[in-house]
């Protein structure tokens, strides 16, 4: 019989596909239960707010016979009597704070920004709870700064010293001890406006000379962690290979990772976490890219995506309303380079844009 996994989080469809094609059954607690989650899930519900999601996993445990629960964004410090696949949230809650994530990279002795000293800019400011980048902001003098602490009242941020480079992760897997690099990302940021720094998408692998160290201080730090299963590691790669954050959790990378390694992460998160890791990594088949659509003012989506997979994801249903500035859609391009693979994804965008111009 097939092993039961709860997918909670604000964003569950790549970890629901990813355990789908490994063979489990599959149900899901999800923001947004898009067309394609339906698809990977035996069961599926909603909710709005975060402060839901408890009550909303406690909900499908009793319609259903649950053996493990996976946690992605936003439910990473869930405690249930369901048994978690995962890194437990005693030991998550720490790096879930970007302070005490300074403090742990400090102490391990890797490349990170400093803290920026009161007044120094321009500087990265960084709430300390929240993920996807999107509230972050290079702030250049006091008035940027109180602007910022406007728009995001009563928030706890750290500063740090900006570092220039290209944005990078390193996907892991650990089990508690030690850790292995699966694969290096290039992540792709949103680049405009107020969420210039929020995730935009990733190219699997990452193109660049810092790589291999990057996957190294990776392992280093996922090791001396203490977490389990699927972990992440910002970066930036500059001058050096910047520690930015460490994700105890699935990161958004997955799809991408998966395209090119063509090994499934979930599984490699369920053995990690009973204690296995494999004595061999995953070679690269393909470069794979995966850019997120954003829309540009307030919509309907009025077209039906669902005919594009496996050009597309988190295909959204006909007739969704969509603010500006929140995601549309995932898109896709692959090949046996990055160039390749890049103009696959550009001739994929087309496409979607006609179809939901004539949608």
């Amino acid at each position: 019989m097939k092993e039961r996994v709860l997918v909670a989080g604000f964003a569950t469809r790549h970890v629901a596909q990813s355990a789908y094609r490994a063979g489990y059954e599959v149900c899901a607690v999800d923001h947004f239960c898009d067309q394609d989650l339906r698809g990977y899930t035996k069961d599926c519900c909603t909710f709005d707010e975060l402060a839901e999601l408890y009550d909303r996993v406690i909900e499908m445990a009793r319609r259903h016979s649950i053996d493990m629960l996976v946690v992605t964004s936003g439910a990473e410090a869930i405690g249930t009597t369901i048994p978690l696949c995962g890194t437990p949230p005693a030991k998550v809650e720490r790096y879930l704070d970007k302070m005490e994530i300074q403090r742990f990279f400090e102490g391990l002795g890797v490349p990170v920004p400093p803290l920026a000293a009161e007044g120094a800019y321009p500087a990265m400011l960084k709430p300390r709870r929240g993920s996807g980048g999107w509230r972050n902001a290079v702030v250049r003098s006091d008035e940027e700064r109180r602007n910022w602490e406007e728009i995001f009242p009563d928030t706890p941020y750290i500063t740090q010293q900006l570092v220039d480079g290209m944005p990078a992760s390193v996907s892991c897997i650990a089990d508690g001890t030690r850790a292995l690099a699966v694969a290096t990302n290039e992540q792709l940021l949103r680049g405009t406006n107020a969420s210039a720094h929020g995730f935009a998408g990733s190219i699997t692998p990452a193109g660049h000379p810092f790589a291999a160290r990057m996957a190294s201080i990776a392992e280093a730090i996922v090791g001396a962690s203490g977490c389990v299963g699927s972990v992440g590691v910002d970066f930036m790669l500059g001058s050096d290979a910047w520690a930015i954050e460490i994700n105890p959790r699935f990161q958004a990378t997955l799809d991408t990772v998966e395209m090119a390694t063509g090994r499934s992460v979930f599984q490699l998160h369920v053995d990690a976490c009973r204690g296995r890791l494999p004595e061999r990594l995953p070679e690269q088949k393909c470069v794979a890219v995966r850019r997120i659509l954003f829309a540009e003012r307030d919509c309907v989506i009025r077209a039906d995506l669902a005919s594009l997979a496996p050009a597309v994801a988190d295909i959204p249903w006909p007739g969704t309303e969509v603010e500006e500035g929140q995601a549309i859609v995932s898109v896709y391009g692959w090949g046996s380079s990055r160039e390749e693979a890049l103009r696959m994804l550009d001739t994929h965008i087309t496409t979607v844009r006609r179809y939901m111009e004539h949608g």
